[in-house]
């Protein structure tokens, strides 16, 4: 038995630890940054403002605490948001093992830095490290529906012990050795998706939308392979796979942003919408074009994301200019 503590009480950490309680067999911990949350997740058996409808077994302990969390653990499965990350790694690393494996499912770009998520636990902890990346909507996932996911290590065992751990009935897991990959696709389709609802919003038509899924997956491919990335990795499930996903799927955050933007509405009246949930896309971009100059990469699409997001473009004027592009080769 497998003690694994689920560091982010959101959306999808409440549905890995769902998952991860219906396959059995381990000791489970989810760990809320807000006393109040844990303190009603405990008292309601649900997490009514993230992912209602879906009881919490029992036998989760569930705590504000983050020392207890964490101790003894054997995976610290985080699934926070990107920009709290390092700050959470740095708080728990004086308390760390060597052997702890960390296990970020957390998809996005540190914003000051433009470093991966692996890059921001190395940089505070010298611990064992996964990502957990692939088509995964939080809700289908807690519904027990069936789910295919990728988990990237650099150490063989570590990617295996993530398989043997977190598969199920319900939820099937590859292994793969691209962490750059696998991580720069779950960041990158989220900049894509945000696109595609823009087309969406301005009701645009399906090619518009296949277009730009098409040529997404062209732009993330090329950041991917400048970072030490491979095609092949682009063409799975945490690349194509989790970017059909995000710019097609109505449970898409990014997508829903996306579409608001393009009918129109503020960003910021936008975000104050989601009600304390988080889009990565829209910090995501600026974070991607600060990698992509570093490394010389050609990103069109997420330029004009960043446009719209931050300098008050209007989305038809970007995607205008996306179709006015000198012509080139595919």
């Amino acid at each position: 038995m497998s003690r694994i503590a689920i560091l982010g009480a959101g959306a999808w950490g409440t549905a890995l630890a769902l998952s991860l309680a219906r396959r059995g067999g381990h000791e489970l911990c989810l760990w809320s940054h807000s006393a109040v949350l844990a303190e009603q997740l405990a008292d309601a058996g649900e997490n009514l403002p993230y992912l209602p409808g879906f009881t919490l077994p029992v036998d989760i302990q569930i705590t504000s605490h983050l020392p207890s969390a964490i101790f003894e653990a054997d995976i610290l499965l985080c699934v926070t948001p990107s920009q709290h990350l390092r700050g959470i790694i740095s708080h728990i690393a004086p308390l760390l093992t060597r052997n702890q494996i960390i296990l970020s499912a957390t998809k996005g770009i540190e914003e000051t830095t433009f470093l991966r998520m692996s890059q921001v636990v190395g940089a505070v902890a010298n611990n064992p490290f996964a990502v957990l990346s692939g088509p995964s909507f939080a809700q289908e996932v807690a519904a027990g529906m069936p789910t295919a996911v990728v988990a990237a290590s650099t150490s063989p065992q570590v990617a295996q012990t993530i398989q043997r751990d977190f598969t199920s009935p319900t939820l099937r897991v590859y292994t793969n050795d691209d962490v750059p990959g696998v991580e720069l696709g779950g960041a990158m389709k989220n900049v894509v998706a945000l696109a595609a609802g823009v087309a969406n919003g301005l009701n645009l038509g399906h090619n518009s939308s296949a277009a730009l899924i098409t040529r997404g997956i062209a732009e993330m491919t090329r950041l991917a392979i400048a970072c030490g990335g491979r095609r092949q990795t682009l063409a799975g499930l945490s690349g194509v796979g989790d970017l059909v996903l995000t710019c097609t799927g109505s449970l898409s955050r990014n997508r829903a942003v996306g579409i608001e933007l393009g009918r129109g509405r503020q960003l910021p009246d936008i975000i104050a919408g989601l009600n304390g949930k988080v889009a990565e896309g829209v910090g995501s971009t600026a974070a991607a074009l600060g990698l992509a100059a570093r490394y010389a990469v050609e990103m069109p699409i997420t330029e004009q994301v960043d446009a719209i997001l931050h300098h008050n473009k209007s989305p038809r004027e970007a995607i205008r200019e996306l179709m006015s592009r000198p012509g080139r080769d595919e």
